[in-house]
């Protein structure tokens, strides 16, 4: 049973189908009747614009993030026989027995399977371009679901619409479901939206359900995810405190979750994840949420009908959980990728999408922070205006949730696509509030331009079109466009496929080039950016930082046979701001020493390769020609 908006909120929506005159085919009966259907006809609209638009990019596998392409490294390994359980890269630092990446296969599943489906039609090649176009945009159609059920449950039936259209305006979110963004991060926002749809469900066993299992698969793929796992079983367990009532909720979520996360774990959980690691749903985090889910259980039995003292209860019990987290693993107190504190000061805390929202350009923050703050706003007037009915309890658990996602921002802006997704059901309220107050107004102007106006503010599409006129902080100037270009430049397949032609071999190169380096070539890498591989990445840090008369050392421990650079990429310019008369600043200024023999690319080609002569003496590398 869905939960029944108040009787004024449907009323005002009604006023949006007037402006097109469409009230009289009784469209909001039509919407509320077939909102599946026009939910799946609206995804596979924007399934068609996103593949037209994107063509290019997959055509020419263009996979923007690392982790996309290390994802299909991991599918295309499994595809070729690894193991289910065995999510070691073998292609980077084969000499040390691979990398050892802590995902899950869950989000493999898709991808494979596309490619399964579609290789006898297209050719493997073709079936992988065509399966990273599309797996995006399977967990949008989640997404959209999920949204889709929490508005018409708690705005109108008919308003989801609405909904669809803000998630749109969503631009941090909607880059997440792009074709060619294999990466889990939609999969898990896909989980996060279906937890606020339990949320605002008032069947309680069925939203408890959701909220657990939707946890749980979240944990399932990463724990990028769990601070808002966590939030939402506070959110269930305070709605336990205020009305006793919801002990059914509570009673089926804890159950849900310590299942389905045993679940997963049995399922998904690689070899390297069995021991006590902190980054991945391992034996600390199952131990965690097994006990969570089996103390709520427990506490939904009991559920004594005093207020206070179920508070106390369940203060007692999330008490229980840290005193027992801290004693029982006191090496996850800290940060959960375990690095070292060089790791971390060099590389770790320099990743630009970890940094808080306020040390981001004003251009950049502003569109992501705008909708969360009306999302905000939308969501309490929305509890406001309910607090007669019984959604009101349901909007606060939405105006809490919502809200701590923002706060979110202000530890790390890639807190930013669930920020603004969360924000879409307090937004859909307060459309459905002020757009109608417009279009009934004498004026058409007023009605026009006005409701125009209303929406675009309540929805923060203004946002986007302020974007051109915000200033930008600190001016781009030509080194950063010279950077933008030397990183395009270098991840095209144009530019990787001519290295195929030397031998297949163990390149030494940037951190940041490894994983592009193995998708688009047949040879291996040294270093990816991934934590638990720390070492590696200090080795090339080292080798690019240090002495040139240090670099054959460490390239003879990794077996590379060849050093390929990308001249002016931006890992690149960290190595020659921390040191200048370093190994790659020499580099930089063209000298060369003589054990770094030159092999012959394409005149185009934006790299530098050389191969490394380990029979030769340490020469000092020749000076610079002066510049002039």
């Amino acid at each position: 049973m869905a939960a029944q908006p108040s009787r004024g909120a449907a009323t005002e929506g009604k006023a949006i189908l007037k402006l097109s005159g469409l009230g009289g085919f009784r469209l909001d009966e039509k919407l509320d009747r077939h909102w599946l259907a026009g939910m799946l006809l609206f995804w596979a609209g924007v399934v068609a614009w996103f593949l037209w638009q994107r063509q290019g990019n997959i055509h020419w596998l263009v996979l923007g993030d690392t982790d996309d392409n290390m994802r299909l490294m991991q599918v295309r390994a499994w595809l070729a026989g690894q193991g289910w359980y065995d999510l070691r890269q073998y292609r980077l630092d084969p000499a040390s027995g691979g990398f050892d990446i802590h995902w899950s296969r869950v989000v493999d599943l898709p991808i494979a399977g596309l490619i399964l489906l579609l290789k006898p039609f297209l050719g493997v090649a073709a079936a992988e371009k065509w399966a990273c176009g599309i797996a995006p945009l399977l967990p949008l159609a989640v997404t959209m679901t999920g949204l889709t059920l929490t508005v018409r449950r708690l705005v109108a039936p008919h308003a989801w619409p609405l909904a669809l259209v803000i998630l749109m305006g969503c631009t941090s979110t909607m880059l997440m479901y792009a074709p060619m963004r294999i990466d889990h991060h939609g999969w898990q926002l896909a989980c996060l939206a279906l937890t606020v749809a339990g949320l605002a469900d008032t069947r309680r066993a069925r939203g408890g359900a959701t909220v657990g299992l939707s946890s749980a698969l979240s944990l399932s793929i990463g724990l990028e995810m769990l601070p808002y796992c966590a939030m939402a079983g506070a959110i269930i367990a305070l709605r336990w405190v205020w009305d006793a009532g919801d002990a059914r909720r509570m009673q089926v979520y804890g159950l849900s979750l310590a299942g389905g996360t045993a679940l997963g774990f049995a399922l998904f959980a690689s070899n390297a994840n069995q021991v006590l690691r902190c980054d991945s749903l391992t034996p600390v985090w199952l131990s965690v949420m097994v006990a969570a889910g089996t103390l709520l259980f427990a506490l939904s039995l009991a559920s004594p009908d005093n207020r206070w003292l179920r508070l106390a209860l369940a203060a007692a019990a999330g008490g229980a959980i840290v005193a027992g987290f801290v004693l029982l693993f006191p090496q996850c107190l800290g940060r959960p990728e375990q690095v070292s504190d060089e790791l971390a000061r060099t590389w770790l805390n320099n990743v630009r999408e970890a940094r808080p929202i306020y040390r981001h350009p004003f251009k950049t923050g502003f569109p992501i922070a705008v909708l969360p703050v009306i999302g905000i706003l939308g969501a309490l007037i929305a509890t406001w205006r309910a607090r007669r009915s019984e959604a009101a309890v349901a909007w606060a658990a939405i105006a809490l949730f919502t809200a701590f996602a923002a706060a979110m921002l202000l530890w790390q802006i890639r807190a930013g696509p669930a920020a603004q997704m969360l924000s879409v059901p307090g937004a859909t309220a307060l459309a459905w509030l002020i757009v109608p107050w417009f279009l009934r107004r004498s004026s058409i102007l007023v009605r026009v331009f006005g409701s125009v106006l209303a929406f675009l503010l309540v929805s923060g599409l203004f946002a986007g079109l302020l974007l051109p006129y915000l200033p930008s902080g600190k001016s781009g100037g030509t080194g950063s466009d010279k950077v933008a270009r030397a990183n395009a430049a270098c991840a095209r397949m144009t530019s990787l496929r001519p290295l195929d032609a030397i031998p297949r071999a163990i390149l030494f190169s940037h951190v940041d080039m490894g994983p592009r380096l193995i998708t688009i070539t047949h040879h291996y890498g040294v270093a990816g950016p991934y934590h638990r591989n720390g070492n590696a990445i200090l080795d090339v840090h080292h080798a690019f930082t240090g002495p040139a008369s240090g670099f054959r050392a460490i390239a003879a421990r990794h077996k590379a046979q060849y050093l390929l650079i990308c001249p002016d990429m931006a890992e690149t310019t960290v190595y020659r701001s921390r040191s200048p008369n370093g190994f790659y600043g020499q580099l930089h200024r063209g000298q060369v020493p003589g054990w770094l023999e030159p092999v012959a690319l394409p005149a185009k080609s934006p790299f530098r390769l050389w191969r490394i002569r380990y029979d030769l003496p340490e020469v000092s590398a020749p000076k610079a020609p002066p510049r002039r």
